[in-house]
């Protein structure tokens, strides 16, 4: 079996999100550092353009956004388990919280806080890829107040939840809403002035924050981007065909199909032809002169499927 390779980088939340999952089921994996900001030169012939962070590589086989990247580690390493306490299911209704309106409050309040103080390219480039061609970092900071009190009270419901006096916000054991939840914790306090004081009003999510903490993440190791390259080039995807019946858009094996987050980021689509498709999951092959042939994963939620 091939390594798990993670691009990303340490500064980003999504892929802590990634890395405390990797810490769950204890996992020894390759950590390949990319750049904060585009062009990403080793990247882009993994993912045919696909520019966020994290993307996972296993062999010839990429997933990009965290919701593939997850499913995948718990279909290949089932135990321990995300979801303790037959909690399938109920993780990813809480995700479409954790990581849409609960991520852009936390954003907002990161980069209010810190509008005098950004680089411009990297304000610039997130200000659009978050916020669309019209944002205004300033408008956030004048907005600091209201956006402290929406993430105040929403910071409270998870106060709530562990205020029971169970570890883990599933019971005993660490679960995928662990992860979504401390990967924003986490943001908050690294990238907040403020953080530490707003978290300190919670002293059972201050409590459960150092729990998850001390999880890890796994057994990383140094890979450089090259290797990583190589690796794909050298592999075949395993990636199994797979219709469904069922797909309202009629989506089928074979067909050529573009691929685009389903938001206001503008990013670039992704070309190629179906694999596999599913109520949750798409993948796609192409071909890139670096790395040969790859299959890239993406969720179905989130994403925007066209016929190219």
């Amino acid at each position: 079996m091939h390594d798990v390779i993670l691009h990303h980088y340490p500064q980003s939340p999504v892929s802590e999100k990634v890395r405390v999952v990797l810490g769950i089921k204890r996992l020894a994996w390759r950590s390949v550092q990319i750049p904060r900001l585009p062009p990403k030169p080793d990247l882009m012939p993994l993912t045919g353009g696909y520019r966020r962070t994290p993307v996972m590589q296993i062999g010839a086989d990429v997933y990009c956004d965290s919701q593939c990247i997850i499913r995948e580690l718990e279909r290949r390493f089932p135990t321990p388990t995300l979801y303790p306490g037959n909690g399938a299911g109920m993780p990813w209704g809480l995700s479409r919280w954790t990581d849409g309106p609960l991520f852009t409050l936390a954003l907002s309040l990161v980069l209010g806080a810190q509008a005098d103080e950004l680089p411009k390219e990297f304000a610039e480039d997130r200000g659009r890829l978050y916020f669309g061609p019209d944002y205004d970092l300033q408008a956030l900071k004048r907005d600091l107040p209201h956006i402290l009190a929406q993430l105040r009270a929403q910071l409270g419901w998870l106060q709530q939840r562990l205020g029971s006096g169970r570890a883990f916000i599933l019971g005993a054991e660490p679960g995928l809403p662990d992860a979504l939840c401390y990967y924003l914790v986490w943001f908050i306090r690294g990238r907040y002035a403020g953080g530490a004081a707003l978290i300190a009003q919670f002293p059972d999510l201050l409590a459960w924050e150092k729990r998850v903490h001390a999880i890890g993440h796994g057994q990383p190791s140094e890979m450089d981007s090259a290797t990583a390259l190589e690796i794909a080039r050298a592999s075949s995807p395993q990636t199994q065909t797979c219709a469904d019946a069922d797909d309202p858009q009629g989506l089928v094996p074979g067909m050529r199909v573009g691929i685009t987050p389903d938001d206001i980021g503008g990013d670039p689509t992704v070309v190629g032809n179906i694999v596999s498709v599913s109520a949750e999951e798409i993948a796609i092959q192409r071909q890139d002169a670096r790395v040969g042939e790859v299959v890239v994963h993406f969720p179905r939620v989130g994403y925007r499927v066209t016929r190219a």
